[in-house]
């Protein structure tokens, strides 16, 4: 009797003692809450620190968008008779050439050709003219609609080929590489020159945009941040079918073709806000792959690069927030 007490006082301290053991020690070690919350907060401050030398550019209203010429409204549909103001080196000699060539030659032949028409209806209609002339051919006519015209052309087409040279320049070795490609239906911005920063670009909803005060249907929620007046070696790409990086106010259209890396310069002359749309028929959303260019100073941009956690040039060993002032010096003196 005394060793099955015995017995049965060792089975129940030997049950018991796991759970004073456990109450003790979790009785000795602070909870878990108290121990990571300082934490978790340090966590969620960091990137708010890091971040806050960026904020986002607000476009101006008027530049770099379609704007209404008789409302002065933006909006991708918007009814201009003219092409966008241009801030590029090579838009400022394209608008001219169409300004001061392209568009007066036109008009003086579109109404040279038309008081001929008027004069032939007149002149030599069956009433006014009732004896047709027999003549098959004039000398003199037929040198001149022939030397004429190749004139024209050979004028047209010294600023034409000079602008063709101009867009095809070859970016130089510091240019700063970013490589857009084209996707069903958005876009994506890879920065190889800055730690591979990847940026996914889709469109943001009109009510969404009109909230932000950016032009509905040109809007995206990411946009391709770029430092201004800086070389741009802009590359591009697809995955699947053909697409079209267009940008009308900087004067910037190359096509993205899968399977293939195009590539061309562009400087950006000031910063602000730059909108342009996939111009390639690329499907059921073509219309809904917009473009949005965030041209920053130089400071600014290596902020941004920071706040992506990319790395600089040159800079790769450093922190990406220590490493601004470099890429600031580096961009400044291109």
């Amino acid at each position: 009797m005394k060793k099955a007490i015995l017995a049965a006082l060792a089975a129940a301290l030997a049950a018991f003692a796991p759970a004073g053991l456990a109450a003790q020690d979790a009785a000795a070690v602070p909870a878990p809450v108290a121990v990571e919350a300082p934490a978790a907060d340090a966590a969620a401050a960091a990137p708010a620190e890091a971040t806050s030398a960026y904020t986002p550019m607000a476009p101006t209203k008027g530049k770099g968008m379609p704007t209404d010429p008789r409302t002065g409204e933006p909006g991708a549909m918007a009814k201009s008779l003219t092409f966008q103001d241009q801030y590029s080196d090579n838009g400022d000699y394209a608008l001219w050439m169409h300004d001061v060539i392209l568009l007066p030659v036109i008009t003086v032949i579109s109404l040279f050709v038309l008081g001929l028409l008027l004069y032939v209806v007149v002149r030599f209609n069956r009433r006014a003219n009732p004896v047709a002339s027999k003549t098959t051919h004039n000398t003199m006519i037929e040198v001149v609609w022939t030397i004429v015209p190749v004139i024209i052309l050979v004028v047209i087409a010294v600023p034409s080929i000079t602008l063709l040279a101009r867009q095809y320049e070859t970016p130089p070795a510091d240019a700063v590489t970013i490589k857009a490609t084209g996707y069903q239906w958005y876009w994506g911005y890879t920065y190889p020159d800055h730690g591979e920063i990847e940026i996914i670009s889709n469109m943001l909803d009109e009510a969404e945009a009109v909230r932000r005060g950016e032009p509905g249907q040109l809007a995206v929620d990411n946009r391709m941040v770029v430092p201004a007046g800086v070389p741009l070696r802009i590359q591009t790409t697809a995955t699947d079918v053909i697409h079209a990086f267009a940008v009308p106010s900087l004067w910037f259209k190359m096509d993205a073709v899968p399977g293939r890396l195009n590539e061309k310069l562009l400087t950006i002359r000031e910063p602000g806000v730059y909108y342009g749309q996939c111009s390639e028929l690329c499907g059921a959303r073509h219309a809904y792959m917009p473009i949005a260019i965030e041209a920053l100073p130089p400071e600014e941009f290596a902020a941004w690069v920071a706040a992506q956690g990319g790395t600089m040039p040159g800079a790769e060993e450093a922190p990406a927030a220590e490493a601004a002032p470099e890429q600031v010096a580096a961009l400044t003196a291109r």
